[in-house]
């Protein structure tokens, strides 16, 4: 008996291509699956009240000038990350793609040092040196001397530079308010991200859409954006939480006095 041939078009030459690529597919994904990727999971983390307490701790304490009580919220948003020595797998990435609680950065934009410790140590040399900047800049924008007034912030073990902004807010509020005898915060929950230099000016961070969506979560009805990244901010934006655009502490501060008041110009995105 003669050996039954094949089909042609099982034998063509394209045929033949079409099934060696389909097969290099497969071992691509089968390798993917189990190989680590070069990126880390990122989250809505918490968020913080400078003017409250954060892990049974006042956030913001002043020594040296009268402090005054007040009402509302000025929070610091924060983005959760997977530790950099953890593994990131195809299936786990393609789940976060998919799912808009969840970003891919990749690993070396969040963690310089690759190194747990090193990074741990980098974000909170990064923390420190914000809270000094920010405690300049309030102070500059008081007209208030850092030799007579003392500030103390306390974030725990929350690193990196982008609770600046909120910081400094935090300590104009304590110590000035508004101007007129009220608060920056209206009374309300107010959120926002954004590192700050000695001089006010505001400087763009990551991860702001997940940022959003914490500030939301969290109550807030304001965001204050640097606003180099007002196109960022606006990728899915939660509901009922209004994007405003700063470039200087001066701005966040008139813009929160307009909102309150009800006068003046407030900037959106």
């Amino acid at each position: 008996m003669s050996a039954q041939k094949l089909p042609a078009f099982l034998t063509a030459p394209k045929t033949r291509a079409l099934a060696l690529c389909s097969l290099a597919v497969c071992v691509l994904l089968l390798v993917g699956a189990f190989v680590p990727l070069p990126f880390t999971l990122t989250q809505p983390g918490v968020t913080v009240d400078t003017l409250g307490e954060y892990q049974g701790k006042q956030v913001i304490t002043i020594s040296g000038a009268p402090v005054r009580t007040t009402t509302g919220q000025l929070r610091a948003t924060t983005i959760s990350a997977t530790n950099p020595d953890q593994k990131l797998s195809l299936r786990r990435a393609l789940e976060a793609w998919a799912n808009e609680d969840e970003a891919l950065r990749p690993t070396d934009q969040v963690y310089p040092e690759s190194d747990p410790a090193d990074a741990q140590e980098e974000t909170q040399r990064q923390m420190t040196e914000s809270q000094d900047a920010a405690t300049l800049a309030a102070l500059g924008y008081l007209h208030l001397s850092p030799s007579q007034v003392k500030v103390t912030v306390n974030l725990g073990d929350i690193g990196g530079p982008s609770a600046g902004q909120m910081i400094a807010l935090g300590i104009i509020d304590k110590l000035a308010g508004d101007g007129k005898g009220g608060d920056l915060t209206g009374g309300t929950v107010v959120a926002g991200t954004g590192t700050v230099d000695a001089d006010g000016r505001i400087g763009a961070v990551g991860g702001v859409p997940l940022k959003t969506l914490a500030a939301a979560r969290d109550g807030a009805t304001v965001f204050l954006v640097p606003l180099g990244e007002c196109a960022e901010a606006r990728v899915n934006t939660p509901e009922g939480l209004r994007l405003v655009p700063v470039e200087t502490l001066a701005d966040s501060v008139a813009a929160l006095t307009a909102l309150h008041s009800g006068s003046g110009t407030v900037p959106h995105c």
